[in-house]
């Protein structure tokens, strides 16, 4: 409860203008905006570019951030958003192995494995691709995915069953095709 008080005060701080408090709230979330970004577009330095982008954003709209709201899931969903917006605006697609790092032994079933999941997870709707991140990248449990995303508990169960079934049904099929 003490901890609770003290994030609160720190929000608080951040909402007047203390950029120090801000720095403390936004620091312990850039690790995981930063793999949520890199999840989401499959490439670093966009990465990079998103999660600065998003700070950003995050710091002008801090007054928009609602009483007794956490942090993180309004942190992460300014990243996912920036991350949309990030994906829209490129002129390429992302599918394909541009970002991949290469198989040096095709033998090598992990790194085989990353290929292909990242494969899949570059042809899958964003929307699917965000839970999945959020959920086996990020271990947000299904309540923080809902609160990030702006959904109910059950409807990022839903989202989250459905995103899994597909992801395994582009592996298994990228597996019969090898």
């Amino acid at each position: 409860m003490a901890s609770e008080s003290a994030s609160l005060a720190v929000i608080k701080a951040a909402k007047e203008g203390d950029d120090a408090a801000f720095e403390r709230l936004l620091e312990p979330l850039l690790n995981q905006a930063y793999r949520l970004a890199a999840g989401l577009l499959q490439d670093h330095q966009a990465a990079e570019d998103a999660v600065q982008d998003a700070a950003f954003k995050a710091w002008r709209k801090l007054g928009q951030l609602r009483e007794g709201s956490e942090m993180r899931p309004w942190f992460l969903a300014i990243v996912a958003n920036q991350c949309r917006s990030s994906l829209r605006s490129r002129w390429q697609t992302i599918a394909g192995l541009d970002q991949a790092e290469p198989v040096s032994d095709p033998e090598d079933e992990a790194v085989v494995a990353r290929v292909e999941l990242r494969q899949a997870l570059r042809a899958m709707n964003q929307d699917k691709r965000l839970v999945l991140v959020l959920h086996f990248y990020l271990d947000l449990p299904v309540d923080e995915i809902a609160a990030t995303i702006g959904i109910s508990p059950r409807g990022a169960e839903t989202r989250l069953l459905r995103a899994t079934n597909e992801l395994k049904r582009r592996m298994e099929a990228h597996r019969g095709r090898s």
